[in-house]
């Protein structure tokens, strides 16, 4: 099916590894040029998006800092001429138990996750607003639907990130910009890679598809999300893609592990 999306250009923070990658590859499959912004663009991610005959250019930008995402944003609409599409899919955490949380981790955590969404869609926003055009990806996470030990940062950020998306899509759909969510399960990523073997196996019984989700599935996903043609009516919905894990607490702790995490010393 036609998606309509080939000649449009597109933003993606978090682009050159993991699910960033997955979606950058789907929407180069679509014909779409990109603009990848990470804090350390792989350079042969780019070129195996610039082969597939679309252009391709890295920008280096750590999302936890205001400026840079400024910056970001500024380069990738010279670079492109414009933006039809952003997403927000950069993310990382900082693992802590609850009485142990630091102020240090917990900014780190919401700026690089949360803040950085509102600064580029901010950015972005005026770019799409005077063009009357645009749609906007947020990536979520299913974490904010299971309980996780040691999590509590990276859950707050995600949740927080729902929320925004509302908001956002309620203020901008007037101009004719659309703001999704999409919310992927556990895929295997370079952020999920420290899981041990044991404890995947373990979650792999909690998961109805039996299977963890590759990063081009949540590029489908993200494809349809975006795509006006597809999805004209679509405002504001967070598609979870996670082979039905919901509602589920993760076991990534032995019961051993949780008595001890917050035992005073």
């Amino acid at each position: 099916m036609e998606t309509g999306l080939r000649g449009k250009t597109a933003l993606i923070t978090g682009g050159s590894s993991g699910i960033g990658r997955g979606i950058a590859l789907a929407l180069a499959e679509e014909g779409v040029d990109l603009a990848i912004a990470s804090r350390d663009p792989d350079p042969a991610a780019i070129a195996d998006l610039q082969a597939r005959g679309v252009r391709c250019m890295a920008i280096r930008a750590d999302v936890s800092v205001e400026a840079e995402v400024v910056a970001m944003v500024a380069t990738a609409i010279a670079q492109l001429g414009h933006l039809d599409l952003y997403v927000n899919n950069a993310a990382w955490t900082w693992h802590q138990p609850v009485t142990q949380i630091d102020s240090e981790s917990w900014f780190r955590t919401l700026n690089t996750n949360l803040s950085a969404c509102m600064w580029a869609c901010r950015e972005v926003g005026r770019q799409m607003i005077a063009r009357r055009t645009g749609s906007i990806l947020i990536v979520g996470s299913t974490v904010r639907f299971n309980p996780s030990y040691r999590e509590t940062a990276y859950r707050v950020s995600k949740e927080g990130l729902r929320m925004y998306m509302q908001d956002l899509a309620i203020e901008l759909a007037p101009y004719g910009i659309r703001v999704n969510m999409v919310t992927p399960g556990h895929f295997q990523t370079r952020m999920t890679s420290s899981v041990p073997k044991a404890t995947e196996a373990k979650m792999l019984e909690l998961i109805p598809a039996h299977r963890f989700g590759q990063p081009v599935e949540i590029g489908y996903a993200a494809a349809l999300l975006l795509s006006d043609r597809l999805s004209p009516y679509t405002i504001g919905a967070d598609l979870v893609v996670d082979g039905g894990l919901t509602l589920r607490p993760l076991p990534l702790f032995s019961q051993e592990e949780v008595a001890a995490m917050n035992a005073q010393e």
